[in-house]
């Protein structure tokens, strides 16, 4: 008998049809190594926007600040610990549910939050472009930063993603590198 002819085996099998052959806890194991890996990059960067924006309150420029910037400063110093506690939040659940087997729960759940995030890192880090643009060259050159960002999320993170979808509904799926 082959392994995968064995009767509660295939009995526990996703019905998905995505040539995979996993459980329901197989898939949740995978898809929460992927989620982990996301979680490790949206955490790097988080971690040096935090940084970085932590660092400007000590500077002796930070004076030189209008009252505009300021407080665009202490929103995105607001955003950046909202964007750094929602990164943390996944594996806060994962220890609080370790070994309880909710593994697809968490799953479910720590993929909304890092949906959640990205759209925090997202604003997070148009932010910190305006202000910077508009700190170290003028309003007008802020404002064009605010709107270029803007568009550059949109079309990276929203646009290009179905395109690359419907390009493979149309069965344009190319040869993988």
């Amino acid at each position: 008998m082959e392994p995968d002819d064995h009767p509660t085996r295939s009995a526990e099998l996703d019905d998905r049809r995505d040539g995979r052959d996993e459980t329901r806890n197989e898939r949740a194991d995978r898809n929460w190594e992927e989620l982990l890996q996301e979680l490790r990059v949206m955490q790097t960067g988080t971690q040096i926007l935090t940084g970085f924006l932590l660092a400007v309150a000590f500077t002796p420029r930070f004076e030189d600040m209008d009252e505009f910037q300021r407080d665009v400063y202490v929103g995105l110093v607001g955003l950046a610990a909202v964007a750094t506690i929602l990164a943390l939040a996944p594996v806060g659940m994962h220890r609080a549910l370790f070994g309880r087997r909710r593994k697809p729960e968490l799953v479910r759940v720590a993929a909304r939050i890092v949906k959640i995030d990205l759209v925090a890192i997202a604003a997070l880090t148009i932010g910190v472009t305006t202000l910077i643009i508009d700190f170290t060259v003028d309003r007008s050159a802020g404002l064009i930063a605010l709107v270029s960002s803007c568009v550059a999320v949109l079309l990276l993170w929203l646009v290009l993603p179905r395109l690359v979808r419907r390009e493979a509904e149309r069965g344009g799926e190319g040869d993988e590198t």
